[in-house]
């Protein structure tokens, strides 16, 4: 077991040697400890021509996260202003890249660049299976998100500003299709 040791007051303190790993995990000497991966996305859809096929194309992409490897749980809202965030919790960043990767939510990713006019993700790993809140999904995107690319950018976008979420009673709370053993 690895260690590193301190010297303090004449009193010998041992401390845990820490690493981090790429596959969400970290060990404390040695042992496995499993990091959960976060992922939170923004969209604003930019006219309700757009809203029944956007809504009909979540509803495929939030089926298929459902029955993904890896996916733990997440939350779904729908502000009034068409303004849709979702919160994912994912065993790692491989399962939630296989997921975005295929699938209904590969083929949609595209025509999102058409239907929305503001579109932002961040990702984080943490030790915990808890989802945030939709505060904490806010401050998070604001503090370390990123825009994605979008074919007619709102001023909000242009600006790169994120209006903080209203929750509203339009919320779904997303469960695996098959209960993690």
């Amino acid at each position: 077991m690895a260690t590193v040791e301190l010297v303090a007051q004449d009193a010998w303190l041992t401390w845990p040697v820490v690493t981090f790993g790429r596959q969400g995990a970290y060990c404390i000497n040695d042992q496995r400890i499993s990091m959960t991966f976060i992922s939170i996305t923004r969209l604003h859809v930019r006219s309700y021509l757009y809203l029944p096929v956007f809504v009909w194309r979540a509803q495929q992409s939030i089926s298929q996260s459902q029955s993904a490897p890896g996916f733990i749980h997440g939350r779904l809202m729908r502000e009034s202003s068409n303004t849709w965030w979702t919160i994912t919790a994912w065993d790692t960043d491989a399962a939630m890249n296989a997921f975005r990767t295929s699938g209904a939510h590969q083929s949609v990713m595209p025509k999102l660049m058409v239907w929305c006019d503001e579109a932002s993700v961040v990702h984080w790993t943490q030790p915990t299976t808890d989802l945030p809140t939709w505060a904490e999904a806010h401050r998070r995107m604001l503090a370390e998100g990123r825009f994605s690319k979008v074919n007619d950018p709102s001023p909000a976008q242009i600006a790169k500003e994120i209006p903080a979420p209203i929750p509203t009673r339009i919320t779904r709370e997303l469960q695996p299709a098959t209960p993690p053993r």
